[in-house]
């Protein structure tokens, strides 16, 4: 039963497609090419958030394990790809600029210097949060861009067909069928470019924003385990 439907099926689309202006195919490949520009951007940014996902729980299960807030970063530990490991590895930065002094670590740094370590650290959260989001603006103007660019080209497609209609006298069903299901056709493919990047943009929209929380609650704990070890008591 599938194989005769799935046979008339693709016949009909043969047809439709065959009956298409010039201005329907030209948009029809124009969502053809944001159709692969959504999917190849899901995939990589899925990729790329999973990945992310990983290596933050590694990291802050390492982290955890240390004893001193300079214990990886005295290691050399490198984790490529891991945000939580970049915004870590800024903060020891600015605080190990902060503690140097003529015989080696200082013990304490003051609270000016610890105000310091907080913003380098809100500045990388941020930027590491950007970085995430990259590429998302692609999967926004397919959602909002494709079911549009679909309706212009059946718009289009239904102004030629009256058109043609005029012209011949004629309104019957043979004349007016093929042009509007053809000029449909352009709206279909639009909803089906729009479609899978709308759930897409959201499930990802959904992991950045689980990210950008993981980031800004390791920073804060990695501002408290500073303060507690290095913030000298006024």
């Amino acid at each position: 039963m599938n194989v005769p439907f799935c046979f008339f099926a693709e016949s009909n689309l043969r047809y439709v497609i065959h009956q298409a202006t010039p201005e329907a195919i030209v948009i029809l490949i124009c969502l053809m090419f944001f159709s692969l520009f959504a999917w190849s951007t899901m995939i990589f940014k899925a990729l790329q958030m999973n990945r992310a996902r990983k290596l933050n729980l590694f990291f802050d299960s390492e982290f955890r394990s240390q004893p001193n807030v300079l214990g990886i970063f005295d290691r050399k530990l490198q984790v490529e790809g891991c945000p939580m490991f970049t915004v870590y590895e800024q903060g020891c930065i600015e605080l190990d600029s902060r503690l140097k002094g003529p015989d080696g670590r200082k013990k304490h740094i003051s609270l000016k210097s610890m105000e310091h370590i907080k913003r380098t650290l809100e500045n990388e959260v941020a930027r590491q949060s950007i970085k995430l989001e990259s590429g998302l603006i692609l999967l926004a103007i397919a959602v909002s861009g494709a079911p549009f660019l679909g309706l212009l080209g059946t718009v289009w497609g239904v102004m030629d067909t009256f058109a043609m209609v005029g012209q011949k006298q004629r309104a019957d069903l043979p004349t007016m069928a093929p042009g509007v299901s053809a000029a449909l056709i352009t709206t279909v493919a639009g909803l089906l470019v729009a479609i899978p990047s709308m759930f897409g943009y959201n499930g990802l929209v959904h992991n950045l924003r689980v990210r950008t929380v993981e980031l800004d609650n390791f920073s804060q704990e990695m501002v408290s385990k500073i303060e507690t070890e290095y913030l000298a008591d006024e």
